[in-house]
């Protein structure tokens, strides 16, 4: 999924309303706000976007609204808008997660750019966090011994050293992995391993666990 929300924080009209239609021209959906206090208000029910976030406003800063949206746990990339002589704002901005900065006056060009570059790393961010989500659904799925031979399959090891790890019999290992494979949905040892690690399993240590089949 492609996201084109754009979430404007700035004080100055003029510049709000000249990159709120810049943007929307550009195919972008624009939500302008005047100061910090709105923006944080609507942040609970808002779309993924990123957000232009001017770094002088009445009320809250735009490092404070940053340090908000972190405590919210909201990871929408911050572009900050800095007037010259405020680079070093800016570059503490970027030191807190913020993904880049614009000098005013900026080129059209430039704030283009800069908001598409944005908005992909916050695509590719979101998917990835969509596949974390769904691995560690279907490893939970899994029994507690097929996590383990799992965990041996994560650790390279043979079907011998997995079943004398566990304290199992060959088969018995053979007759987990292919329930693994099919219950993670893997066509092959690579995929289970790739969902694995994106579950965050860790691989078998030397030593296994006691216990039953």
């Amino acid at each position: 999924m492609t996201h084109r929300t754009v979430y404007l924080v700035d004080d100055e009209d003029s510049v709000r309303e000249s990159a709120e239609m810049l943007l929307t021209v550009a195919g972008y959906q624009v939500e302008a706000f005047p100061s910090g206090i709105p923006f944080l208000e609507r942040l609970d029910t808002a779309e993924p976007g990123c957000v232009l976030l001017d770094i002088h406003m009445p009320g809250l800063s735009g490092l404070e609204v940053q340090r908000i949206m972190q405590e919210r746990g909201c990871d929408y990339p911050v572009i900050i808008l800095t007037g010259q002589g405020d680079v070093g704002m800016a570059v503490q901005a970027m030191k807190s997660g913020a993904a880049d900065f614009l000098e005013k006056p900026y080129r059209n060009e430039t704030l283009l750019a800069t908001v598409k570059d944005a908005l992909e790393s916050l695509d590719a961010s979101l998917e990835e966090r969509e596949k974390v989500r769904e691995a560690r659904a279907k490893v939970e799925a899994l029994s507690r011994r097929e996590v383990e031979v799992l965990r041996g399959l994560l650790a390279a090891l043979p079907n011998k050293l997995i079943a004398y790890e566990l304290g199992l019999s060959v088969r018995t290992v053979e007759v987990y992995r292919a329930n693994i494979m099919e219950k993670l949905g893997a066509r092959g040892l690579s995929m289970a391993v790739r969902i694995a690690l994106l579950a965050g399993l860790e691989p078998l240590g030397e030593t296994a666990d006691s216990g039953v089949e």
